[in-house]
């Protein structure tokens, strides 16, 4: 059974920083496309940030470049966004996904699987 759990969601200031975890169980294949969508209020899901780790091969959204870093531990079947210089319009609910593709990476229609969110609330 495929699960997604992710954890380290919060409240911060502008500005400030916060760390997204996502552990991965059940795959049956260990190459995967895993990545970071976020919903907010009266907006439609967006895809933040994908990495394929089987080659490491990374894909960010325009608003997040530069501030996002997204990396995954094999080892732990865990992939993790690290998000700084946070701003208000970042409020979401973030979900993890992960499938055995990447293409398109940062559209929802290419994973199966996901996580139940992680609320991140950046205050001004």
């Amino acid at each position: 059974q495929v699960q997604l759990v992710e954890s380290g969601g919060g409240s911060v200031q502008a500005g400030g920083s916060l760390r997204l975890s996502c552990a991965a169980s059940g795959f049956t294949y260990s190459s995967k496309c895993m990545g970071w969508f976020r919903s907010a209020p009266g907006k439609e899901r967006e895809g933040v940030a994908v990495v394929y780790t089987g080659g490491g091969q990374t894909y960010y959204a325009d608003s997040v470049k530069g501030r996002f870093t997204i990396s995954h531990d094999n080892a732990k079947n865990t992939v993790y966004l690290q998000m700084n210089s946070l701003k208000p319009e970042d409020t979401a609910m973030y979900y993890c996904a992960a499938d055995r593709n990447c293409w398109p990476p940062l559209s929802s229609a290419t994973f199966g699987y996901w996580g139940q969110g992680t609320q991140v609330t950046v205050s001004s």
